[in-house]
């Protein structure tokens, strides 16, 4: 109970290998144990010493990150922090990198390493953390087809236009009203990807907030609209929530849904502050849920640290709606399952691969639904 986490430290920069080093040690609970400036001295450093948890940088000599996370989580998988510089291609990457199985990732300031470091140390740790406890699985099925850049098919070619979802293909009136709300935080970008590319193009509409800075929804949500039926978007302030969409929380804004007259309608504000500590909050979201859509909606809580959105998923079930909470053993972290399931908010209780089998069967069997999926 008592052993210090074990880390290793991968990356090409000697001032980032340092600073990282000495933020893991000056922690009582974690130790770095090594540090390597390429993969393949990484490689031998990690079977020597066995770490717990690897923070691995995406760009470097001799093997790129994403190259060796493949190799790590198809023949050896364990918990892998990611640390990414915050542009448009560092997005882009470290979606893919989540993909293939890291835990989470950091942004690494792109000026200012040293200041930048120091002022991330509470969230690397706090992460170095949760990488710690999480359950990491041996990659099995082969990346390639999930490559595709947004916009293109597996095969590389441009991806055919979303046709529009007509009214009479809808659920039928009552159907417009009814609505899905997901909650998810670390691992949840993949639990999300599971959920979503089984909906149908004529789905209700479903709103979420994954816990995510900004600079990475963008290439999230693009990432998911390439590999759906239904059309996924950032959410934008005053839009109408529609059938047959899936609008994604902007990272560092709040997200939350109102009404106007019988649609429902996005409300995103970036002045607003953290709740729970994000922003995003699955708690804002929840509420607003509870609040607007009632016995019309269906939750799901998926896979995350914390306790973020348990509350409001309550007050939601309190409210009528129906709620799926994602099983300990499908989960990376189980905390923010756990602590919904503690608030009595979960109707189901099921593994990550039957959410969306369930959820759509509910919907099928609901006697106001005059059309069917």
């Amino acid at each position: 109970m008592n052993r210090k986490i074990r880390v290793i430290v991968v990356d090409d920069s000697a001032l980032v290998r340092s600073l990282l080093a000495e933020i893991i040690n000056r922690q009582h609970d974690m130790e770095c144990i090594g540090t390597a400036n390429d993969p393949l001295v990484a490689r031998e450093m990690i079977r020597e010493k066995n770490p717990d948890v690897i923070t691995l940088d995406i760009e470097m000599p001799k093997m790129d990150g994403i190259d060796f996370l493949g190799r790590i989580m198809r023949l050896r998988p364990m918990p892998v922090l990611m640390i990414s510089t915050l542009t448009e291609r560092g997005a882009e990457v470290t979606m893919r990198a989540l993909e293939l199985g890291a835990v989470d990732f950091v942004s690494k300031p792109r000026v200012g390493v040293a200041n930048g470091l120091t002022q991330l140390s509470n969230e690397i740790v706090e992460k170095i953390r949760i990488a710690a406890t999480a359950h990491v699985h041996r990659m099995v099925k082969p990346a390639a087809a999930a490559a595709a850049p947004a916009g293109t098919d597996a095969a590389g070619a441009p991806a055919a236009a979303k046709p529009p979802v007509s009214s009479a293909t809808l659920l039928g009136r009552v159907s417009t009203e009814k609505l899905i709300a997901i909650g998810a935080s670390t691992g949840g970008t993949e639990a999300i990807k599971e959920v979503l590319t089984q909906m149908p193009a004529d789905a209700p509409a479903i709103v979420i907030t994954q816990h995510m800075p900004p600079g990475f929804t963008t290439s999230f949500a693009a990432r998911l609209n390439s590999l759906c039926q239904i059309t996924v978007k950032e959410a934008t302030h005053g839009e109408r929530i529609l059938p047959g969409h899936a609008y994604i929380a902007p990272g560092g804004k709040q997200f939350a849904i109102s009404r106007s007259g019988a649609n429902y309608v996005a409300v995103v504000d970036e002045q607003a502050p953290p709740v729970n500590r994000h922003k995003p909050s699955v708690e804002v979201l929840f509420k607003s849920v509870a609040q607007f859509a009632g016995r019309n909606a269906f939750g799901v809580m998926l896979t995350g640290m914390g306790a973020d959105g348990a509350v409001a998923m309550r007050e939601m079930k309190d409210a009528g709606s129906y709620n799926y909470v994602q099983d300990e053993a499908s989960c990376i972290v189980f905390g923010m399952p756990r602590e919904a399931i503690a608030h009595g908010a979960a109707d189901e209780v099921l593994p990550l691969t039957q959410i969306a089998h369930a959820l759509l069967g509910k919907l099928r069997a609901s006697p106001d639904v005059r059309h069917r999926i």
